[in-house]
């Protein structure tokens, strides 16, 4: 996963980073909230760590800022000291997925997020990923399409599975290209966009097949999944 923390004390973010790089996730962190909110209108995460008291902007108005985008539903979890029942109401009333109150356990927030995530993304069941007629196997790294075999490359299967599991979801070159290749991959975001036209063109992703893969300039892409009548 592609993690954003966004916490002012050092020493609590380097933790939670740590246990997050643990598991092999990739974590951005931040201590000034400006600063998260410049990166966030350009990249996307998988989810969002936020404490309440932060310099200059509260992590609540940092909360609404993102739910202020509607197309913005990226999970956000508030790690904080504040325990008042008004501010946890408060948090989830504005769109806050859950609410942790520190010293916050290891085990306990890593339970919560893959709670959140579950209700947050379509997930595979055992070892496939099926939406409409595409359908995955995860441990064989093989693809059908209406049961007809599609070959593809590692990273191009990589990329598709990364898409359909986020099918709805405006993704940023940037995440798409640690998520495929890693963070330390030194690569151009040209190469996402190369990718994206083949898995396009090899998986049929297009209106009259009930999907599209749809561009957003300077930013990334999304792919949707069309209702019959946008379809046709």
């Amino acid at each position: 996963m592609r993690i954003a923390i966004l916490e002012d004390d050092a020493a609590q973010s380097e933790t939670l980073g740590q246990w997050f790089r643990d598991l092999g996730d990739d974590v951005h962190i931040f201590d000034d909230p400006k600063d998260f909110v410049r990166m966030a209108g350009r990249e996307s995460f998988d989810i969002i760590l936020i404490d309440w008291m932060l310099p200059e902007m509260t992590g609540d108005s940092v909360l609404r800022w993102l739910r202020e985008d509607r197309s913005n539903d990226t999970p956000v979890i508030f790690v904080t000291a504040r325990d008042a029942e008004g501010d946890i109401v408060e948090a989830l009333n504005n769109g806050a997925d859950d609410y942790l109150v520190k010293p916050v356990r290891r085990l306990e927030l890593m339970s919560r997020i893959e709670a959140v995530m579950r209700r947050a993304r379509p997930s595979a069941k055992g070892t496939t990923l099926e939406v409409g007629p595409y359908v995955f196997d995860l441990n064989h790294k093989h693809v059908t399409v209406d049961g007809e075999p599609v070959e593809l490359t590692d990273k191009e299967y990589d990329l598709s599975v990364f898409l359909f599991r986020n099918i709805g979801r405006l993704l940023s070159r940037g995440h798409m290209l640690e998520a495929v290749w890693g963070r330390t991959a030194n690569l151009a975001t040209r190469t996402v966009d190369t990718h994206v036209s083949r898995v396009r063109s090899k998986l049929n992703l297009r209106p009259e097949s009930g999907f599209r893969l749809v561009p957003t300039y300077n930013y990334g892409y999304r792919l949707e999944q069309l209702d019959d009548e946008a379809a046709s």
